[in-house]
């Protein structure tokens, strides 16, 4: 049994996660020695937890595009993987779904990520991954945090959400995908091509 194995019995075992484990909901996430890049979302969608596939959706199909890779790519390969915000599905909101488990990544990210020691970017998607990792160094909120993203390469680089309910963010900050997108691409082919500094 893998160190990530033993990471997710520990995970299913967990109090915490008692009611998804008695359900045989397992966590979604993924890792790997290899690991050069991390993507932290929110956390899996309805449709993510039934397919166990994360970014499974329309916002994944953006994000993949964003990254300028296949969709083969962005599953198969071990140098990129996905450690949401949490593993399981919180549920539905009055809008959306319900904001990821404060306590969870506090718990099992820094465990998980201490058994990944290559990894040179961790990449930022939406305010929940910002405020965890970017904590004071975060600006007043997530477009300027976004828009100063050189502040924190290589090891971070924030987005926004590639939900489909932040086009209107996207048509009023055409500079993302003029200037932040260009950089994650290139971000992502160096560690494909295995140049990432």
């Amino acid at each position: 049994m893998s160190v990530f194995d033993e990471l997710k019995q520990e995970i299913m075992a967990d109090p915490m996660n008692q009611d998804y484990t008695d359900k045989g909901i397992e966590p979604l996430f993924s890792a790997s020695k290899e690991a050069k890049m991390v993507i932290v979302g929110q956390a899996p969608g309805k449709k993510a937890e039934a397919s166990r596939l994360f970014w499974n959706d329309l916002s994944g199909d953006r994000l993949r595009e964003w990254m300028g890779i296949s969709r083969e790519q962005f599953y198969q390969t071990d140098q990129i993987v996905h450690l949401p915000m949490d593993f399981y599905y919180p549920g539905k909101a009055k809008t959306g779904d319900k904001p990821p488990r404060k306590a969870f990544a506090k718990k099992w990210h820094p465990k998980i990520l201490k058994q990944m020691p290559q990894v040179k970017t961790i990449v930022l998607v939406g305010s929940h991954a910002q405020e965890f990792y970017l904590r004071k160094d975060r600006k007043r909120n997530l477009t300027e945090t976004v828009k100063n993203y050189q502040d924190y390469l290589p090891n971070y680089l924030p987005l926004v959400h590639p939900s489909p309910l932040n086009m209107g963010w996207l048509a009023k900050n055409p500079w993302f995908e003029k200037e932040v997108v260009p950089v994650l691409k290139k971000r992502v082919q160096e560690i494909v091509d295995g140049t990432a500094g």
